[in-house]
């Protein structure tokens, strides 16, 4: 009997093994059909598992939506089968462990171009002409149809056809109020070896057409899309009421307010520059992105005020942004002090690496945990609500970015710093700051990104001496007491540097949400901050003799 009992426990640990190695896990045959893509194909394939068929599951990727598992394509020939088991990195489980049940699944390519950068490197990498498109709606990628599908654990593969091609689809069209440019830049073409592009929407102020000899002052909120939200129609907007979340109003209340005789005459500008990293450049020169700033400030702002007639003297220029365009906003006052005549900086991206959201990249170890005791650890989170509830770790999103892209493709945040701020590692992708998969930080990477001038606080506090005289009068920055992110805490940190410097002392102006603000609050509307920008302006406009 005791020799019956252990074969038995042996058959059910050799049972269980098999599946922990994935052999009896679910597993996908992937074709990619020749109409689709007729030659060898680089790119990486997603296939998404849905619970729900509401929307598409691709349109659904999202750190609370479907299950995703990816892997790379590396010269794929169409017709030919790639297979996705529980070797294939899953977010937020394995294969392996995706509870048994009905499915709705589609599969994702992401086509990558070979580039050959300016720096020696070849890449393969998700290219376009600058213009933000998300992996799922992108033109060019491929797509396969959605299908129900029963997941079991059964050793029948699930077989998906790619055979879809997205196009391209229909740009906006200018209008009286709002017109589009797009201008080369030469620096980005010699780096990137092929044409590249940065595109801006610039919102015009009334009466624009009748006064050819009248110039303006600009805004570039460094956002993207439509200025402010500026729309001309009500369909669909809540009128005449301020967003609790973000304290702004309306894109038509807004217009309204720009047509009124009283407005401030203004151009407000934003930028559309994506990169094959992430759907922003952040504007600031990048070892793994290119010369983006230099990029903005000497080729694409000269364009625009050639074509629009803006006043072309840093008094009139004036940077806005939250977030990513917040940390652009900061850093390119930092970077060109004597361009720029003032910033108004919303809740950015970390501007303090000792507070790199709950992250010190200098002294900790592990991006994902935190020592509590002797034996004990906790997560780090990523996001929480405003009333302080957990809802992302860093270990979960670090692992969704993975399954999304390896080499620093994946588009999304963790991976776009190490793009914009990081190192080019030897083959030639963003050298990563922490490794997805365990959380350990790679201390060379964390000093570079302060060498070269990313840590805001620390370029800011080095360089006091000769930026402090040159930024009088021109902070501004505004501050959620419960960021989603934790960006406060990087903030709180830059302000406490402004409080003690000395040489010149710094006249940096803070102004606080409370109680539970997070992110994206404004403290007033579009309107009021056109009006105290035009304000800004004017006083600090040359006086005639």
């Amino acid at each position: 009997m005791p020799f019956l009992l252990r074969s038995l426990a042996i058959i059910l640990i050799a049972l269980a093994l098999t599946t922990a190695v994935g052999q009896a896990a679910p597993r996908f045959e992937v074709t990619i059909a020749p109409t689709a893509h007729a030659g060898p194909l680089t790119g990486r394939l997603i296939v998404a598992v849905s619970k729900n068929d509401q929307v598409e599951p691709r349109f659904q990727v999202a750190p609370g939506g479907p299950a995703i598992f990816g892997v790379d394509l590396e010269g794929a020939r169409p017709g030919t089968t790639i297979t996705v088991d529980n070797k294939a990195i899953g977010y937020p489980m394995s294969l392996a462990e995706l509870p048994a049940g009905d499915y709705w699944v589609q599969a994702v390519v992401m086509v990558y171009s070979e580039v050959h950068r300016a720096d020696g490197h070849t890449l393969w990498l998700p290219m376009n002409d600058g213009r933000i498109e998300s992996f799922h709606s992108a033109a060019g990628n491929l797509i396969s149809e959605v299908q129900k599908v029963r997941i079991d654990g059964g050793s029948r593969p699930i077989r998906i056809a790619v055979n879809r091609v997205l196009p391209k689809l229909p740009r906006p069209t200018d209008t009286e109020w709002v017109k589009r440019i797009t201008v080369q830049s030469k620096k980005l073409t010699a780096f990137w070896g092929r044409p590249t592009y940065i595109h801006a929407a610039v919102l015009l102020p009334r009466g624009y057409a009748e006064e050819p000899n009248r110039r303006y002052p600009a805004i570039y909120t460094l956002g993207h899309g439509v200025p402010f939200q500026f729309r001309t129609d009500s369909v669909g907007q809540g009128i005449g009421q301020i967003n609790p979340i973000t304290g702004t109003e309306t894109g038509f209340d807004f217009h309204k307010a720009w047509i009124r005789d009283d407005f401030p005459r203004v151009i407000v500008i934003t930028l559309e520059q994506q990169t094959p990293f992430f759907p922003d450049s952040y504007s600031i020169n990048s070892a793994n992105n290119g010369p983006y700033g230099d990029a903005v400030v000497e080729e694409v702002i000269p364009e625009l005020e050639r074509q629009f007639r803006i006043i072309a003297e840093p008094y009139a220029r004036h940077l806005e942004g939250a977030s990513t365009s917040g940390w652009q906003t900061l850093a390119l006052q930092l970077h060109y002090p004597d361009y720029f005549g003032g910033a108004w900086i919303f809740q950015p991206d970390p501007i303090d690496f000792a507070r790199h959201q709950l992250i010190d990249i200098y002294r900790d170890e592990n991006a994902f945990t935190i020592p509590v005791g002797q034996f004990i650890t906790a997560e780090r989170w990523m996001r929480r609500t405003v009333e302080g509830q957990p809802i992302w770790s860093v270990r979960q999103m670090s692992r969704f970015e993975a399954v999304l892209g390896s080499k620093g493709r994946s588009g999304r945040q963790f991976q776009a710093w190490e793009a914009v701020y990081g190192p080019t590692g030897p083959d030639g992708y963003p050298k990563p700051l922490w490794d997805p998969l365990t959380g350990v930080i790679d201390k060379s990477v964390a000093a570079y990104w302060k060498e070269h001038g990313y840590d805001l606080r620390d370029y800011a506090e080095r360089n006091w001496a000769t930026l402090g005289p040159k930024l009088a009068g021109k902070l501004r920055f505004f501050l959620p007491d419960m960021d989603d992110f934790y960006l406060n805490l990087a903030m709180y940190r830059f302000e406490d540097f402004l409080k003690r410097a000395e040489g010149p002392k710094s006249d940096a102006e803070f102004i606080y949400g409370r109680p539970l603000k997070g992110h994206s609050w404004h403290p007033y509307p579009w309107a009021e901050l056109v009006r105290r920008f035009a304000a800004t302006v004017e006083h600090n406009a040359p006086r005639s003799r």
